[in-house]
């Protein structure tokens, strides 16, 4: 064979093996991003995960037990990021509540703690009647963990080591109004900023440079609320959607400035659930205290956005918990003070489907076809649901404290917290 031959023999087989390490190092990354849980409701901030094999069905004590841990007050969800998990929360104090918080980080595989930074978070003038803070979820962007305490605290810490970067007390520094039963925006990034909700004229949103924590901008003076912004696009368009005290909003996440408006009125401002968008451009949002759930079909011409709301109803009111739609219908634990009933309403027509008394107040996550239901009286359950009805695959009581943390699935693996105790489970099948 000559020369020439066996260099382009070589070359066409150094270009195959080119090829298949550039595929398996794709499939790599696709992996690997999909068994990350970075922020508020997971990787589309719609509480579903990229999960497959799960069990049918569990052993009579319920899914197998990983590991188990004391952890403390607050209702943070976990973050999971490279085999660690993230979360927060304030110490049980012994008689009085701790007057600190803490950001932790935990090795996914055991439990243990890798790394924590404490800091200061007084209780004075809160309202911790029904669960102290922390109240937020961590995010991680990169090498970084960015972090919301009770009492309007925003840290940046190195993910590595717990280390701060930039801190900013949104009370002290920019004069915002403290939260009386604690801060609950979990941070949000949008391309070189990271943003959360402070209160106050002029900015009731602001936006941090995610690198140095500097005002990127600041902007709007609406009331807030508990709720959690997200990030939509609608037409090609950007568009953060804040959760407001008396309306729902959508924002120009590069300034802040106003996209469009809609009201939803809820007693004391306490509108908590995500909202939740749909690709045929569909928000539905839901709260309790008879201020109900609401369909908001959003348009866009030109620069302009316009709101037409199709349909109210005051039959499904979505407390605490998260709402997961699934085709053409939204499923959540509808009640407040009364009871909780798992409800169902059609998109298209905003009628009730059904409604199912069974489980306390609940939140949900979507996998694999399936729901993963944790009540606050600490019963998991694995279910499905339909337009037509609900089945119970598996239930057990895994947690003793109140549940009003949403889980956090990646893979099989269960992450779970109540007010005191934090725990693993395996939810594969076999």
């Amino acid at each position: 064979m000559s020369f020439s031959l066996i260099a382009a023999s070589v070359c066409w087989r150094d270009r195959h093996w080119l090829l298949l390490f550039a595929f398996l190092f794709v499939v790599q990354v696709t992996v690997a991003q999909a068994q990350q849980w970075a922020q508020w409701g997971g990787p589309n901030r719609n509480f579903k995960a990229e999960s497959n094999g799960l069990a049918t069905s569990w052993p009579s004590g319920g899914p197998r037990q990983i590991w188990s841990r004391d952890l403390g007050e607050g209702h943070s969800s976990i973050i999971v990021d490279d085999n660690r998990l993230y979360t927060m929360y304030r110490p049980l104090g012994t008689p009085k509540r701790s007057e600190e918080e803490v950001v932790v980080a935990i090795d996914a595989n055991t439990g243990k703690t890798i790394w924590e930074h404490r800091y200061a978070a007084p209780t004075a003038g809160l309202d911790f009647e029904y669960g102290a803070g922390p109240h937020a979820t961590p995010l991680v962007v990169g090498n970084r963990i960015y972090a919301s305490g009770t009492n309007k605290q925003i840290h940046a810490l190195d993910k590595q080591t717990g280390k701060v970067i930039w801190f900013h007390d949104l009370v002290k520094e920019f004069g915002a109004k403290p939260s009386g039963r604690g801060y609950t925006c979990s941070p949000i990034a949008y391309k070189n900023t990271v943003i959360v909700t402070a209160g106050g004229s002029g900015q009731s949103v602001i936006a941090f440079n995610q690198q140095d924590g500097k005002v990127a901008w600041k902007n709007q003076s609406f009331s807030l609320s508990p709720a959690s912004p997200i990030l939509i696009n609608l037409d090609g368009q950007d568009q953060l959607v804040v959760f407001g005290g008396d309306e729902i909003l959508g924002l120009d996440p590069n300034n802040g400035g106003l996209l469009w408006s809609h009201p939803h009125k809820t007693e004391w401002g306490l509108n908590i659930s995500t909202p939740v968008w749909g690709d045929d451009k569909l928000l539905f949002i839901s709260s309790a205290y008879n201020s109900g759930s609401r369909l908001l079909q959003l348009a866009k011409t030109g620069d302009k956005t316009t709101v037409h709301e199709l349909w109210f109803t005051n039959k499904m009111r979505v407390h605490i918990g998260t709402v997961i739609r699934v085709d053409d219908h939204v499923y959540g634990s509808s009640g407040d003070f009364g009871p909780a009933f798992i409800t169902t309403v059609d998109l298209k027509t905003g009628k009730v489907a059904w409604q199912e008394r069974g489980f306390a107040r609940a939140t949900f996550l979507y996998a694999d076809g399936k729901f993963i239901l944790l009540d606050e009286d600490g019963t998991l359950a694995l279910v499905t649901m339909t337009p037509t009805g609900m089945n119970v695959h598996a239930r057990a009581e895994v947690l003793n404290s109140i549940a009003w943390t949403v889980p956090t699935l990646v893979g099989t693996k269960l992450y779970l917290r109540d007010r005191k105790t934090m725990m693993a489970l395996e939810l594969g099948g076999k």
